[in-house]
C-alpha cells in the first residue's frame, strides 16, 4: 500500500486529501495529512468573524468530520528530506520524530510577511487565523467598553484607533468590516461619539486592492474616506514602539490595535529546510501538472497553493504564476487528486489551467466591490454577490447551513454586540476567586497558568 503524505491541511491539502479519499480505495493507499491545526479555515470568511457576522467555528472545517479514512497528525513539519522520502514532525506535545513516505504532497501555504519593525511583534496582530480574527473582534469591543468609562482624552483616543497596515484584499476586507462594526456599536454607547473613532488603512503602494483596476480602487478608497477612515497611501510604518504609530509621512499617533496585513511570504519549511527545488521568492518550483520540477519532474512529489509557484496557463503574460488565492487553491487541490491518482494508476495526468471568475470583496455590512475583466459593480448589490459566492464555495452542506443562519439571525435581530475577550484568559476568576486585590497568575501577569 503506498503512503501519500500531505504537508498541510489548508485549502489545496484538505481539497487534495478530500478528493484522493473519495477516489482511492483502502488498499490503493493511505493518507496522511500533517497540521497543527485541526481544521481549516475558510480565510475568505475572516473579515466577517472580525465583524461577527460569522461565527468562528463556521470559519474552520473540521479535518476529521470530512477526511474519514486519512491519517491526521497534529504538528508541524520542520524539515522536507526527499531524496530519503523522509519528513521530520514536530507534534504538539512530545519529541520530533521522522514519517516516511512514498508520494509527497506540498500544501504548507503561505506565512505572513513581517519587516524588522520596532514594537510590530508585541503590538501587532495578524489576520490570517480564525483565532486571531476572534481577538481582532473581541479587543476592539473590549476597548469601547474601556473608553466609555474615561472621560475624553488622549487614553480614550488611543482605545478608539484601529490601525491595519496592508491594502490587499485580506486588509481592506477586514478593514471594512471593523469599522462597519465600530460604526453600528456607537448606537449601544452613547458616552462616545463617531468623531472619536479613527481608522487608519496604510499602504505602502500609491494604491489598493491591485487585483481590480485603479478606477475601481480608487472608488474604494473614496468609499472608505467617506465613512471617516484614514486611508494613507505611498506610505510605510517605521515604528510601533510602545503602540504608537509612526509613519513614514511624519505622522505619529497611538493607536490600541493594530492589524498586520502587509501580504504573504513564502513558509520557511518550504524556503530553508527542504531538499526541493525552490525559485528566488523561496516557493517551490511547480510544473503546469503541478508535480515539482522545472524541465523533468521530481518523482513522486507534488505541490500546490500558496507555496507553489504553479504557472499560469489561462494568462497571456509570458511567465506569470496563479495568484495566491482561495480560487487558484481550491482548484489546484481538487486537480492534485486526480493527477495523483491517474499517475498511480498509470494515467495521463492534465495541466492545471483556471481562468479566473472575477474578483469580488466585501466592505462592510451591505457594501462590496466586484470585478470580472470590465464589469465592475459597486455597493449593495456586489456585497451579496460576495456572500453568494462564498457560501457555495466553503466546503460541506453543513457549514453552508450553519453560515446562512446566522446570517437570516443577524438579519433579523441584528448584530451580536457582546465580547467574550476573558477567554483569552478563563483562569483569571478561578486564580484570583473574584477579589479584585488579589493578584492573579494568569499568563498576562508573568506566571504560568495551567
Amino acid at each position: 500500500m503506498r503512503e501519500i503524505l500531505i504537508v498541510g491541511g489548508g485549502y489545496a491539502g484538505f481539497y487534495a486529501a478530500w478528493g484522493l479519499e473519495k477516489r482511492l480505495s483502502a488498499v490503493e493507499a493511505r493518507v496522511t495529512v500533517v497540521d497543527p491545526r485541526p481544521y481549516m479555515t475558510y480565510q475568505p470568511f475572516l473579515p466577517e468573524v472580525t465583524a461577527g457576522s460569522v461565527e468562528a467555528r463556521h470559519a474552520a472545517v473540521s479535518l476529521r468530520r470530512h477526511l474519514r479514512r486519512a491519517r491526521l497528525i497534529a504538528g508541524t513539519v520542520t524539515g522536507i528530506r526527499h531524496a530519503d522520502r523522509t519528513v521530520t514532525v514536530r507534534p504538539t506535545d512530545g519529541a520530533e520524530y521522522e514519517l516516511r513516505y512514498d508520494t509527497l504532497v506540498v500544501t504548507a501555504g503561505a506565512v505572513t510577511r513581517t519587516f524588522p519593525i520596532p514594537g510590530l511583534a508585541r503590538h501587532a496582530i495578524g489576520l490570517k487565523h480564525v483565532e486571531e480574527a476572534v481577538a481582532i473582534r473581541d479587543r476592539l469591543m473590549t476597548a469601547f467598553d474601556q473608553a466609555a468609562s474615561l472621560p475624553p482624552g488622549a487614553e480614550r483616543r488611543r482605545l478608539l484607533t484601529v490601525t491595519f497596515v496592508g491594502g490587499g484584499f485580506s486588509g481592506v476586507e477586514g478593514f471594512g468590516e471593523l469599522l462597519s462594526l465600530a460604526t453600528a456599536m456607537l448606537k449601544s454607547y452613547p458616552e462616545l461619539s463617531g468623531d472619536e473613532l479613527s481608522f487608519h488603512l496604510v499602504e505602502a503602494r500609491g494604491r489598493i486592492l491591485p487585483e481590480v483596476g485603479d478606477k475601481p480602487g480608487a472608488w474604494v478608497v473614496r468609499s472608505l474616506e467617506r465613512r471617516g477612515a484614514h486611508v494613507h497611501l505611498d506610505t510605510q510604518i517605521r515604528s510601533l514602539a510602545g503602540g504608537r504609530v509612526v509613519l513614514s509621512d511624519g505622522e505619529e499617533f497611538d493607536s490600541a490595535l493594530v492589524v498586520w496585513t502587509a501580504g504573504n511570504a513564502s513558509n520557511p519549511v518550504v524556503h530553508n529546510h527542504s531538499d526541493l527545488p525552490v525559485d528566488e521568492r523561496g516557493l517551490v518550483v511547480v510544473r503546469p501538472d503541478l508535480r515539482v520540477g522545472g524541465g523533468e519532474p521530481v518523482p513522486d512529489a507534488w505541490a500546490a497553493g500558496d507555496d507553489a509557484a504553479v504557472p499560469d496557463l489561462a494568462s497571456a503574460v509570458p511567465g506569470a504564476h496563479t495568484v495566491p488565492n482561495a480560487q487558484h487553491a481550491v482548484r489546484q487541490g481538487r486537480r492534485l487528486a486526480k493527477n495523483i491518482v491517474a499517475d498511480l494508476r498509470g494515467g495521463r495526468v492534465k495541466n492545471y489551467r483556471h481562468s479566473s471568475l472575477g474578483v469580488v470583496a466585501t466592505l462592510g455590512l451591505g457594501r462590496g466591490i466586484f470585478q470580472y475583466k470590465g464589469i465592475v459593480i459597486k455597493g449593495l448589490p456586489a456585497w451579496l454577490m460576495h456572500r453568494g459566492y462564498h457560501v457555495l464555495a466553503v466546503p460541506s452542506w453543513e457549514r453552508k447551513i450553519r453560515v446562512l443562519t446566522v446570517w437570516l439571525t443577524a438579519a433579523v435581530f441584528g448584530r451580536d454586540l457582546v465580547s467574550l475577550a476573558s477567554v483569552q484568559h478563563p483562569r483569571d476568576a478561578f486564580v484570583t476567586s473574584g477579589d479584585p486585590r488579589r493578584p492573579d497568575e494568569s499568563p498576562t501577569s508573568g506566571r504560568t497558568a495551567a
